[in-house]
C-alpha cells in the first residue's frame, strides 16, 4: 500500500515542456490581465486565448507552445509513450491524472472570470491575475494551490510518484513484507 507525500510538489532541477509551459502561460496571463485592467478590456482575449489553449491541452494532449519547446530542444516529462526529438508532442491522455485535470480546472477558471471581467466587473481580472502568478510560482518552485487540492483530494500525479508507506513498526517496507 502507498500513502501519498504530504504535498504535491513537480520536479525543478530542470526545464522541461511542461513546466516551461506553465511559466509562459503564466506571463502571457499577467500581461492580459494587466492591459486589460490598465489599457482596454479586450486585451482580456489573451487570457482567453490562453485558457482555450489550456483545455485543448487538457481534451487532446496537443500543445503549440510544448511544440515550439521540443523544436527548440526541451525534452518533455508527460508525452505520449514513444515519444522522440523531432516528433510532434502531445501530452499523455490514458488517463485523467492530476496534471491532465490542471489544464482544464485552469482553463475553465480562467474563461469564467475572463468572462466576468467583460459582462459584470473587471474586478475579476483580479482573479485571472491570480492565477497567472500562480502558474509562474508553480514553475519556477514547483508548488501549485490548486494541484495540491486535487492531490488531497485524491488526484493521481504523475510527475511525483507515490512514495512507498512506512509501516508503524518503523520497520522498512521490504522487512515488513517479509514479516
Amino acid at each position: 500500500m502507498s500513502q501519498p507525500s504530504r504535498f504535491y510538489v513537480v520536479p525543478t532541477q530542470r526545464w522541461y515542456i511542461e513546466r516551461t509551459v506553465w511559466l509562459i502561460a503564466g506571463v502571457v496571463i499577467l500581461c492580459g490581465s494587466a492591459l486589460a485592467a490598465w489599457a482596454q478590456p479586450l486585451w482580456v482575449g489573451l487570457v482567453m486565448a490562453t485558457a482555450a489553449a489550456s483545455i485543448v491541452v487538457g481534451l487532446t494532449g496537443f500543445c503549440i507552445v510544448g511544440n515550439v519547446l521540443a523544436r527548440l530542444g526541451f525534452q518533455p516529462m508527460l508525452a505520449r509513450p514513444g515519444w522522440k526529438p523531432g516528433d510532434l508532442y502531445f501530452m499523455q491522455t490514458d488517463a485523467w491524472y492530476l496534471e491532465r485535470r490542471i489544464y482544464i480546472a485552469v482553463g475553465i477558471n480562467l474563461t469564467l472570470a475572463s468572462t466576468l471581467s467583460l459582462l459584470h466587473s473587471p474586478w475579476w481580472l483580479a482573479f485571472d491575475a491570480f492565477v497567472g502568478g500562480a502558474m509562474v510560482w508553480f514553475a519556477a518552485t514547483g508548488f501549485c494551490i490548486m494541484a495540491n487540492g486535487l492531490y488531497w483530494l485524491g488526484a493521481e500525479p504523475r510527475l511525483v510518484p507515490r512514495r512507498a508507506a512506512v509501516p508503524a513498526t518503523g520497520a522498512a517496507p521490504e522487512q515488513a513484507a517479509r514479516a
